[in-house]
């Protein structure tokens, strides 16, 4: 069961923005991700808990971040209902339908959903419409991305070989795009994101 920590930063000053101490494991019928993401001052203001079904399609999503929430899953396309912890009359409660195939944001745990969903080949592309959740206040954005493996590289390590899938993903309605290295079920790095800590090696990609 890998666990560690990532580090969060500004793709254009590389201002330091938090982190997030995370696990993740397979399931009885897919893969779970658990996590809780700091403050770059150290103060817990969020969680995420992401589970998959067998074909890494997202059945149950639970966000949280300063006091909104998001919860959602796989409903004839994606369903979700975004409200705020503090809206007891329900007034910024909204729901959420899209004919979309992947939830994204900030955390890593959707890299590597989308990755393992899409089980691209080596020299393959595609592209994949998800719905991302915008920090800090989860607003969601349907978007189209293209996903392309470059690359599947093996290098020694003192725990066996270690295989590290190299993915060029952007964005197709800004044309923005960035380079996304993953090692079974850890995100090594992407745009924003570095891994800080691993506390056990990465599982296997299935």
């Amino acid at each position: 069961m890998p666990s560690g920590r990532y580090s969060f930063y500004d793709t254009h000053d590389d201002t330091t923005l938090g982190e997030e101490r995370f696990s993740c494991a397979p399931g009885p019928s897919g893969w779970r991700y658990t996590s809780q993401t700091f403050a770059a001052d150290g103060s817990t203001d969020g969680a995420v808990d992401l589970t998959l079904d067998s074909r890494f399609r997202p059945v149950r999503l639970e966000l949280r971040r300063d006091g909104w929430q998001v919860r959602g899953g796989t409903l004839a396309g994606l369903t979700w209902v975004r409200t705020h912890l503090a809206d007891t009359d329900l007034s910024h409660t909204r729901e959420g339908h899209e004919k979309a195939h992947a939830f994204a944001g900030r955390s890593p745990a959707f890299l590597l959903a989308t990755a393992r969903m899409l089980a691209l080949t080596e020299g393959a592309s595609t592209r994949v419409r998800v719905v991302s959740f915008t920090e800090p206040v989860l607003a969601p954005r349907t978007l189209d991305q293209g996903w392309a493996l470059e690359a599947i590289e093996t290098h020694p390590t003192d725990s066996g070989p270690l295989t590290v899938r190299r993915f060029r993903v952007a964005d197709l309605a800004t044309g923005e795009e960035g380079l996304v290295h993953l090692a079974g079920d850890v995100v090594l790095s992407a745009p924003g994101v570095e891994l800080e800590q691993l506390d056990t090696p990465p599982g296997s990609w299935i």
